[in-house]
This record gives structure tokens, sequence and C-alpha cells, in this order.
């Protein structure tokens, strides 16, 4: 199993951390109602286990890329980038042109990247080589010339219960003529066993709540692509099944919550282990936790005055 097929089992989202700048007005700071946020991958964090939450969340302990990660990054750009050409023209060969500049502008944004094939440059050649053959796997399941998506690599935000902001960036959305929604994922790991589906999914009802409270429609269809694979996942949710969707959202931001008033979270062993970056730290594999940060007061928002407000993915 790739550190690729660990993130898709787990609900993990591979997006970056983004952070929105303060609102000032007047000769003094000016307060502005102030909402907790979750994502779809801190969410996945708490569940996979609470103290990868708190080292990535509030520790901010820093993590070194893999491969896998970069070529996730990697080929997403390129399905971004492609779709941006005249329709007639997004064919594999136009696809595979992209993979080697739109690399080279990774580079240049996120030079940590770099730092992966410092050892051992001419895997840098394998790895483009393995990103054009996921693009194969895409063209596979889908003509990119017969699709226009309404919105690509879309912030979406929502808050709910009157208090919790969850947000995040959606691949593609789709919109029929009709006014149906599809959310897409693309997925460059291999497809998860069926026990793991759910886990898949989880990631993409996230999104399809935020929709729902959003725009008043429920996606018709949340599409995850698996590119390794050439497969297809379909899933129909309802209201109902997005109304306790909505609940275990807000009952594991309490138990989130709950564990930062208590500073208490705790490891949760299982086989993701040997894919964590911070075992140095993890009591389970004999390190101890840097002392708790002091996180800033945040008064608590009035019920009633709640409103949506723009956010990023953590």
């Amino acid at each position: 199993m790739t550190a690729e097929t660990v993130a898709a089992e787990t609900g993990g989202s591979a997006a970056a951390a983004r952070q929105e700048p303060a609102v000032r007005q007047g000769p003094a700071p000016l307060e502005r109602p102030a909402y907790p946020s979750l994502s779809p991958s801190r969410a996945a964090d708490f569940k996979t286990c609470p103290l990868l939450y708190r080292f990535r969340t509030i520790d901010r302990l820093p993590e070194k890329p893999s491969a896998d990660q970069a070529r996730g990054t990697l080929v997403h750009a390129v399905l971004e980038r492609l779709f941006d050409l005249p329709s007639s023209e997004r064919t594999p060969t136009a696809a595979a042109e992209l993979v080697a500049p739109q690399w080279d502008r990774l580079l240049a944004d996120q030079p940590e990247f770099a730092g992966i094939f410092a050892e051992d440059p001419a895997a840098a050649a394998e790895f483009l080589v393995a990103a054009r053959t996921l693009l194969d796997g895409y063209f596979a399941v889908e003509d990119p010339r017969r699709l226009q998506p309404a919105e690509r690599e879309s912030l979406v935000s929502a808050v709910v219960d009157e208090q919790l902001l969850i947000r995040g960036y959606i691949d593609r959305l789709d919109i029929s003529p009709d006014g149906d929604l599809r959310v897409v994922d693309y997925k460059t790991g291999g497809a998860p066993r069926e026990a793991f589906e759910g886990r898949a999914l989880f990631q993409l009802k996230f999104y399809a709540l935020v929709l729902w409270r959003t725009r008043g429609v429920v996606p018709r269809v949340l599409r995850l692509l698996y590119l390794k694979d050439a497969e297809i996942c379909d899933y129909t949710p309802d209201p109902d099944e997005l109304v306790r969707f909505e609940r275990t959202l807000i009952a594991l931001w309490r138990a989130i919550e709950q564990a930062t008033q208590r500073r208490d979270f705790r490891p949760k062993p299982s086989r993701l282990c040997d894919w964590c970056s911070h075992q140095a730290h993890c009591p389970t594999f004999g390190g101890t936790p840097p002392p708790f940060p002091e996180l800033p007061v945040v008064t608590a928002v009035p019920r009633a005055a709640a409103p949506v407000v723009p956010g990023a993915d953590e």
C-alpha cells in the first residue's frame, strides 16, 4: 500500500494550507466573528489518529513530501490545466506535453518538492513517466473533449450548526443543463478495497454537504476517478444521509474541542503508522510530543449572528 492509497482509505486530502489575512479598519484592530474550521483532511486526521491531528494542526510539525504526494499534486495540476485548452485539443498527447512544464512550475512554487530526488536524480525522470502513465488512466475513463467543467480547484465553504465552518477544495464540479451537480475527485492511488470505500467517499460527502447548504442542491453524483486502475466509483447521496453526515461532523468537532481543552490527543496505533512522519514524537514508538503550544483565546460567536464566511482548506 502506498502513501497515496493510505490517503484514499482515510479520506485524506492533498490540498495545501492557506490562511486569510486579518481584517483591520481605522487605527485599532477590528474584531470580527471567528469560527473554528474543519476540512476533510483534518477531519480524517482526527478519525485516523487524534495525535496525528494535533501534530499537523496544532503543533504544525513539518513533513517532508513524498514522491506519491508530489505525483498526485502534479497530475491534479495537469488535469486542471488541460481544461484550459479548447475542447478539441484535450488529447492524451497534449496532457503528456503539460507534465514537464507543470512540474517546473510546481518546483518554483513549492521548492520542497526538489528535495525528493536530491539523492537520486535519475528517479526524477521515472517520476515524470509515472505521471504520464496516470494520465493515460484518466483518458481510459473520461473523454475531456466532451466535458466543460463549471468549476475546477474550487474553494467551497459553509457554516453548519451556526458555529462550525467546513471548507475545502473540489477538484472539479460539473453542472448539467438541468442544474444537476456532479462532484469529481481525482485519485492517483489504486482503488481501495470495498471495506475502505466508505472512507474514500468521506471527502466527497463533505463537499456534498457544503454544496447543499450553500446552493440548496444535493449533488446528483459524487464521482471518484481512480487513475492508476482506470476505475470510476459513483455514489448518489440523499438529503437524509447528508443530515446524518452533518451531525457526524459536528460530533467530531466537539470531540476535537474537548481534546484541545484537555490537551489530550492520544495516539491510535494502526498499520497506517508505517507511513507517519512523526514517529519520533509519538509515545507508541517511544517518542515524546513537543510541549503543547499556547493557543489564542477565541471568543464564541453568538449563534444568531453566525454568517457564512469564505474559508480555505487546511
